[in-house]
């Protein structure tokens, strides 16, 4: 039951969401405003400047950027991890849901995946180095995208397990004397209940792999490059080109935008949608 705010309660809690709101939206002002700018008016820190789009020319059009192929190279890698991740995972879930005879053996696992989660991942960047030169992977668009799985595959286990086990057992019960197997109780009663888990596990994948930095930067050269990588290659030895980076960064943000909006109306949608009427 949700119990309205009145009086001092309700203002305090609308200030703290104004505040959370200014954290959030303020940075993102920031570089957008940063962006419209040119160089010398950021240095001198202008409030009132003369915007201009010459920054989104240089990083999208210009010779010296390859941003349009970074994007095209974190499109590729995010799309492929998180499907990857997605599939072994909701396999992984399901198996670790099943196991009842095995309960122990299935939360030490799942308590391992919880740990490899917790791992900096800066820390795992210098064995994956070694790794991938000596199967000659090193500089491929498949060893980040074998690298990305493996970040992103706890997570999806965890929150595939959460919606497994949110399914009546009812459900699933009632298939078995319909004649189902296990694999026909997965792909069709388990499997479509959980798709507001798939979206959501989709989602936070991507996102991830899309912001992925200490990884690529390691494994990645500028052909195979990323854009968190790409957006750091602005900060020179010399220069730091603050304008182009701030152009790069905003034009970054849009796909993880889209995607987000997208998701969370299919997410409340599945959510919504009873399974038992």
């Amino acid at each position: 039951m949700i119990v309205p705010l009145h009086g001092h309660a309700a203002t305090i809690g609308y200030c703290a969401l104004a505040l959370s709101a200014l954290f959030i939206v303020g940075p993102t002002a920031w570089i957008f405003l940063n962006s419209i700018k040119y160089q010398i008016a950021i240095y001198t820190g202008a409030w009132v400047f003369e915007p201009t789009l010459q920054n989104y020319v240089d990083v999208l059009f210009s010779r010296r950027s390859d941003l349009i192929s970074n994007l095209a190279n974190s499109l590729v890698v995010a799309a492929i991890s998180t499907v990857l991740a997605l599939a072994i995972g909701t396999l992984g879930a399901y198996s670790l849901h099943r196991w009842h005879r095995r309960k122990l053996l299935a939360r030490l696992l799942l308590g391992w995946t919880l740990v490899f989660h917790m791992i900096p991942t800066l820390t795992l960047v210098g064995p994956w180095y070694v790794l991938f030169q000596a199967l000659g992977l090193y500089d491929t668009l498949t060893a980040l995208v074998l690298t990305h799985v493996a970040i992103n595959l706890p997570l999806t286990i965890w929150i595939m397990m959460t919606f497994f086990d949110e399914v009546p057992v009812e459900l699933r019960d009632a298939a078995a004397i319909d004649g189902c197997g296990e694999f026909g109780t997965f792909r069709r009663i388990m499997l479509p209940l959980a798709v507001p888990g798939l979206v959501s596990a989709g989602i936070l994948s991507f996102v991830f792999s899309w912001n992925e930095f200490s990884v690529a930067l390691n494994l990645t050269s500028r052909g195979t490059a990323t854009v968190p990588v790409a957006i750091a290659r602005f900060a020179q030895q010399y220069e730091i080109q603050h304008a182009q980076m701030a152009a790069a960064s905003m034009v970054a943000i849009v796909p993880a935008l889209l995607l987000m909006a997208f998701g969370q109306r299919f997410v409340v949608r599945g959510l919504t949608t009873g399974a038992v009427k």
